[in-house]
């Protein structure tokens, strides 16, 4: 009995963490989530990827207006592997579980919105490691990027700069 209990209660933690990280997606702004699933689709390109990934969790966002509908996102965030085989057409948290055997994918993607849509120049940047392996450095080359991206366009200006906390 205490076994079926907790067999219950380990399912049914497993199901709402699955249900609070979808939702967690889909609080995110338009912008943020186009950034998501850009990162996403050169990931599952790779053939040296062999697992299914789905977005986990927020870290760290920063938004800069360069005004005349132009802006420069950074947002990093974990990606978490999935019991789904690479490629999986429409995939949420119901449909492939989380794997708890591997570690998260920490990704770092920027780019430049132009009208809310990615502009393909400045090329956006997609960085994405296996967390134990992301360094003080990496993160820190990361955010030089954002900030050499953002000031090449010669109208940065600090009062327009947006740091968003991350999604708890």
């Amino acid at each position: 009995m205490a076994v079926l209990l907790l067999f219950f209660l380990v399912s049914a933690g497993v199901l709402l963490s699955s249900t609070k990280t979808q939702v967690d997606f889909s609080k995110l702004p338009e912008n943020h989530k186009k950034g998501v699933e850009l990162v996403l689709q050169q990931l599952n390109s790779y053939v040296g990827v062999q697992h299914h990934f789905l977005f986990f969790k927020s870290i760290q966002k920063y938004d800069i207006e360069s005004g005349f509908n132009v802006q420069y996102i950074y947002h990093n965030f974990y990606l978490k592997p999935t019991n789904c085989a690479r490629g999986t057409v429409n995939a949420s948290t119901q449909l492939c579980q989380f794997r708890n055997d591997k570690p998260l994918m920490d990704c770092a993607v920027i780019y430049k919105m132009f009208r809310g849509e990615i502009e393909k120049d400045p090329k956006p940047y997609v960085d994405c490691v296996h967390k134990p392996r992301l360094t003080e450095a990496m993160k820190t080359a990361r955010l030089e990027h954002f900030h050499k991206m953002s000031y090449s366009s010669g109208t940065h200006n600090l009062l327009s700069v947006k740091k968003h906390d991350a999604d708890e």
